[in-house]
């Protein structure tokens, strides 16, 4: 506890965010789409196994969000994911990450850097975190009902997905706020 009070100390502001990791693939989701009453409208699916994961972490009242896209999950790349999330947390800020249990976040292996506290769900509730809809909203709008060509293919698809949703503060933010932890 002395070095979470030692690092807010420093903080003149607290940020809360939130952060969760999603698998992309080409065993991708298949999600509703609008069509003609009575019609069947088709929807590519994929039977190959390739896929990464989106590392992506949110300030919702702020309305920015640090993201990577890397091969798996673990703690070396949720190491990397801390950084990008340390490097975008405003000057003079302590961020509260709030995630989930999963065993990559809580490893005696991370490196967390001074400007980040960690504090975790409670299991099984993934209802908490509003990175989960935020999945949903990247999925239904740029990353479900497609085949991808190939592994790069899939990498550039996430990369656009998160860029044009760091593009939209707002989105963020209306998805991302939570009023009992913004109280």
């Amino acid at each position: 506890m002395a070095t979470i009070r030692a690092g807010l100390a420093k903080a003149t502001a607290i940020e809360i965010w939130w952060q969760d990791e999603a698998r992309v693939g080409q065993k991708n989701k298949i999600t509703r789409r609008w069509a003609k009453r009575g019609t069947r409208p088709a929807a590519p699916h994929d039977q190959r196994t390739r896929s990464a994961y989106i590392f992506g972490a949110i300030c919702p009242a702020r309305g920015v969000g640090a993201g990577l896209v890397l091969p798996r999950c673990n703690s070396a790349a949720m190491n990397l994911h801390l950084q990008e999330i340390s490097a975008n947390v405003a000057p003079d800020a302590h961020a509260i990450l709030i995630l989930d249990q999963a065993g990559w976040h809580l490893s005696k292996t991370l490196k967390v850097p001074d400007n980040i506290t960690i504090l975790p769900l409670p299991p099984k509730s993934p209802e908490l975190n509003p990175v989960e809809n935020i999945w949903q909203f990247i999925r239904d709008n740029w990353l479900s009902n497609r085949v991808f060509t190939s592994y790069n293919d899939i990498l550039d698809h996430c990369c656009d997905a998160w860029n044009k949703l760091i593009d939209q503060p707002w989105t963020i933010m209306s998805i991302g706020l939570r009023e009992w932890a913004h109280q």
